[in-house]
């Protein structure tokens, strides 16, 4: 199966796509079921569990507030970041909830809102139980819902029985390896961009593609734009700096003297990294790419071809694009985006991996150096575990996207100076990284219970 470049590249909010993204569309979902089957308007009280990496780590990822905000019929791609506050407040403030926006319940977060550290659900570490009781205690609905990495939500049934999701297409082009994605390039001379487009016209025009590749590379821009401008701490207890904003006056006030550093061009990308994710460990509006945990690499790197790059275009923005989402579907489909099921390796691993090849694209590099840019980019994070302080998406997160896209960017030079003939192949390192993450232990995970999680002191 192929995945689509729109559901690799999602428009939601921080700090996390599994933990804050997916819960908040697992409760709204939730609650549009309840509607749906006439069940709504007799619920007297909603109880959600989360479990495994959800729990452990699901407070300093906000997932509390997701559930809550997704119970009140907020989706990640509508909510206003600045007014999720209020919401929350009034909750909290009143004991109240609105399902869905009209039906009013008690809501008492102790009770109804429970993080069960020491439980596991048997498909995934990120599960989620939702149950609806009706006034007199009995049960009226009840789904189990897993949240598998940036953003995607699958429902118990389905991930039982491995089942494709509802309506899936008959693509002109389906791949389910690089090999089978290299052949095809091969066979039709075509573009991996172009093949990503002409899967995508299953469903769109072309128009509407364009329309929509745009809209994610303007959120990504007002995302690093938006970063490099406010200063201050970052929520969470941490007490760490914002530090893009202090950096862009730096680089604007030595930029005659940056002229004489060739690698100033690298205190630019990571600046745009930086400015990223810390925005997206403030809560704001971020590009799933493919995860909240490592949304910074692809808009730094997309950034740096369309400010360092003299014969950037409108089209290459959109082939990198493409091209990035290819690649990113090879992961998703043969091993995984999600740090709680194969630690980082799989969130900014695969975001430099998705980065290379859409740079190496962007800069008329062949299929078989495209991908060779993204073996690179993934070989040299393979065994990288998800081990975040006090459970929150900033430290190491944020620097480790400045350092995921310098390696993107180092992945897309070595390749395009080759001819695209390599030892290892990208399918190789696929199947690699799945096997390092199902061994590494559950404590590199997601879950803050290893790594510098427990070796840097919390102040």
């Amino acid at each position: 199966m192929v995945t689509s470049v729109f559901d690799l590249f999602k428009i939601g909010v921080g700090p996390s796509s599994s933990h804050t993204m997916g819960p908040m569309t697992a409760a709204c979902r939730f609650v549009e079921a309840l509607s749906e089957k006439a069940l709504l308007d007799r619920a007297a009280r909603i109880e959600v569990k989360l479990y495994g990496s959800l729990a452990l780590t699901g407070k300093g990822h906000a997932s509390d507030r997701a559930v809550l905000l997704g119970l009140s019929g907020e989706r990640p791609e509508g909510i206003d970041p600045d007014a999720a506050d209020g919401i929350i407040e009034d909750i909290r403030a009143s004991g109240r909830l609105r399902l869905a926006g009209r039906h009013e319940i008690g809501f008492d977060e102790s009770r109804d809102l429970l993080f069960l550290q020491r439980e596991r659900l048997p498909h995934h570490s990120n599960g989620m139980k939702f149950s609806a009781f009706a006034a007199d205690g009995g049960v009226l609905d009840g789904a189990i819902l897993y949240s598998v990495g940036g953003g995607a939500i699958v429902d118990e049934a389905a991930i039982a029985r491995n089942a494709p999701p509802d309506g899936a297409l008959d693509l002109p082009y389906p791949y389910r390896s690089a090999d089978e994605l290299l052949a095809i390039a091969a066979r039709g001379d075509i573009a991996i961009a172009e093949i990503a487009r002409a899967n995508e016209r299953a469903v769109f025009s072309d128009e509407e593609i364009d329309r929509r590749l745009d809209a994610i590379a303007q959120a990504m821009a007002a995302c690093i734009d938006r970063g490099m401008t406010i200063d201050g701490m970052l929520p969470g207890g941490l007490k760490v700096k914002r530090r893009a904003p202090a950096l862009h006056r730096l680089l604007i006030e030595r930029a005659e003297r940056s002229l004489s550093d060739p690698l100033t061009v690298l205190d630019w990308v990571n600046l745009w990294a930086l400015a990223v994710n810390e925005e997206n460990a403030a809560g704001g509006r971020v590009v799933t790419a493919p995860t909240n945990g490592a949304a910074g690499i692809v808009p730094a790197i997309l950034r740096y071809y369309q400010r360092f790059v003299p014969q950037a275009s409108e089209r290459g923005v959109r082939n990198f694009l493409l091209t990035a989402a290819a690649i990113g579907s090879l992961f998703k489909e043969n091993a995984s985006i999600s740090g709680a099921e194969v630690g980082c390796q799989g969130e900014v691993g695969v975001a430099c991996s998705m980065a290379a090849a859409g740079l190496t694209s962007a800069l008329g590099g062949s299929p078989s150096q495209i991908e060779n840019a993204a073996e690179i980019g993934m070989e040299h994070n393979l065994g990288l575990t998800c081990d975040p302080v006090g459970g929150l998406v900033q430290v190491p997160c944020i620097e480790r996207n400045a350092v995921g896209a310098i390696k993107a960017l180092e992945a897309s030079r070595l390749a395009l100076i080759g001819d695209g003939t390599h030892r290892v192949s990208l399918d190789q390192v696929i199947e690699t990284m799945r096997r390092t993450g199902m061994d590494m232990n559950e404590r590199y995970k997601e879950t803050a219970q290893g790594g510098l999680a427990v070796n840097v002191v919390e102040c």
